[in-house]
């Protein structure tokens, strides 16, 4: 019979063999994720200054504070795409983010933030349901019909974002924001957790998961700018 001792370190061996395993499967499991974004995005993604015109951008949420008012990260993707409106580049912006709670309302947020830089108020169309990257490029291209658009977001969400609406059927380009670079902490770690989230995203992809979306967080806005 062994000894306690003997039984304890074979137990200790044992569940290091299974965090080692454990560990190089996820690692394998997030390259493999983004090695099939970054292709996908490939020759899809521009500089502000080169992007092709399209009548349609859609900008991606983000955190927004206790008083309403957009985070640094997101007041700087709602900046790019004013600047893309303005240069004539985008003819209608839609803002896509998380309307979880009567108190928390990201695309409110998104479209006064825009209204008050000068976009008129009638070309910004709120969407409600876009609790993620994926959920947002789902309702582009099932409620408000979309076949093409320009993805605004930070440049390393970018290949993600611009795959996703690829790979579900959306001739998607984009253009990514530096400029949240300055909030160095906060950058390198959501560009760390956007190479994990490779992982969801191929996962979604997979099982083609297309989730009814809620009346509540159907557009109802006018949509005769909708490309063919």
């Amino acid at each position: 019979m062994p000894r306690p001792q003997v039984s304890r370190k074979r137990s200790l061996l044992g569940l290091s063999w299974l965090l080692a395993s454990g560990s190089i499967l996820a690692l394998a499991a997030v390259a493999g994720s983004v090695r099939f974004v970054r292709p996908k995005a490939a020759g899809h993604v521009y500089g502000e200054a080169e992007v092709p015109a399209l009548p349609v951008g859609l900008v991606l949420g983000a955190q927004v504070k206790p008083d309403g008012t957009p985070s640094g990260f997101l007041a700087a993707r709602l900046d790019l795409a004013r600047r893309l409106y303005d240069a004539g580049r985008i003819q209608t912006i839609i803002v896509s983010g998380n309307h979880s709670a009567n108190e928390y309302n990201e695309p409110v947020a998104m479209l006064n933030y825009l209204t008050r830089a000068g976009v008129p108020a009638d070309r910004v169309i709120t969407d409600p349901g876009g609790f993620d990257t994926y959920q947002s490029c789902l309702r582009a291209r099932q409620i408000h019909g979309l076949s093409q658009l320009i993805m605004v977001t930070q440049s390393y969400h970018l290949p993600r974002a611009v795959a996703t609406c690829r790979a579900l059927g959306i001739d998607a380009i984009g253009v990514g924001d530096d400029s949240a670079r300055q909030y160095r902490v906060s950058w390198w770690r959501g560009a760390i957790r956007d190479q994990l989230a490779c992982v969801k995203t191929i996962a979604n992809l997979a099982t083609r998961l297309d989730t009814t979306i809620p009346a509540k967080h159907t557009a109802t806005a006018d949509v005769s700018w909708r490309t063919p």
